[in-house]
């Protein structure tokens, strides 16, 4: 039996999605893509579970798209629409009513999810990174966004995503040029949270997760939910929007629960709602 491209594995309140393309470098082909987005709807969808963990099987994290595999069909496919634009290049990638990994043809995830690079990663797998919440890369970690060297330009997010997460400048100097760049270079940037000693990511990634999953899943979703609004529309329009979600929150039971917990001195247990 065939092995998917993308595996899912439930631990309590945490999913962890693998890429599992290793004889491919886990270059994403579209069944590959349209695994993902479904992983990350499970996510999304499931009210058991708070926090997803992306990890990948093999020496790679990714080496990108499977350009062999989709540039001919996607330029058929462009030439075929051109009059009139746009056209649907990735129609089907994301289940009716789901969410993309990349958050560019429907939402993003509305529920964190932590990265674990391990191996070399390129392009669309950094692009994941700039879309996911916290980022986890060992020292032996590379990084390369090179489409600019094939003709292409970032298209999962990047162009707008890069800068957000590191700044103007420190964007520009790896996406214009191409440049491999170290672990330790994308730390230094912003674009990884935590470095580890090699192959001990996927742990502290984990271990992440497990703290933000014993957090309050409304509270940590409004963080994420009212963030975005300020990147996507303007702080303005996410400060205008403060006063709903706080009263929203006043009105969940975990709230309660937490404020009894304080009052105990002890941990409290939400439940979402």
């Amino acid at each position: 039996m065939t092995e998917p491209t993308v595996r899912t594995e439930r631990h309590g309140h945490i999913l962890t999605i693998t890429l599992n393309r290793p004889d491919k470098l886990n270059a994403f082909d579209f069944p590959m893509m349209r695994g993902l987005a479904e992983a990350y709807t499970e996510l999304a969808q499931d009210k058991d579970l708070r926090v997803g963990v992306l990890r990948a099987n093999g020496r790679y994290f990714t080496s990108g798209l499977d350009l062999g595999a989709l540039l001919p069909k996607l330029h058929l496919e462009v030439l075929s629409q051109l009059n009139p634009l746009p056209f649907e290049l990735f129609k089907g990638l994301v289940p009716k009513g789901g969410v993309d990994p990349w958050g560019v043809g429907a939402p993003l995830c509305p529920k964190p999810v932590v990265t674990a690079v391990e191996g070399r990663c390129f392009t669309l797998g950094i692009e994941l990174l700039l879309a996911a919440s916290i980022n986890v890369a060992d020292t032996s970690a590379t990084f390369t966004q090179y489409e600019v060297s094939r003709g292409l330009f970032p298209f999962g997010g990047g162009t707008v995503r890069w800068p957000l997460a590191v700044g103007t400048h420190n964007a520009n100097r790896w996406t214009l040029t191409g440049d491999d760049f170290p672990a330790a270079e994308a730390h230094r940037i912003g674009l990884i949270q935590e470095l580890t000693e090699p192959g001990q990511a996927v742990a502290k990634a984990h271990e992440i997760a497990e703290t933000i999953a014993r957090q309050a899943p409304l509270g940590v979703q409004t963080v994420l939910r009212n963030g975005r609004l300020a990147q996507d529309k303007g702080a303005a329009k996410a400060l205008g929007k403060v006063r709903t979600e706080f009263a929203r929150i006043l009105l969940s039971k975990d709230i309660r629960r937490g404020f009894q917990a304080f009052k105990n001195r002890e941990e409290a247990e939400f439940e979402g709602n």
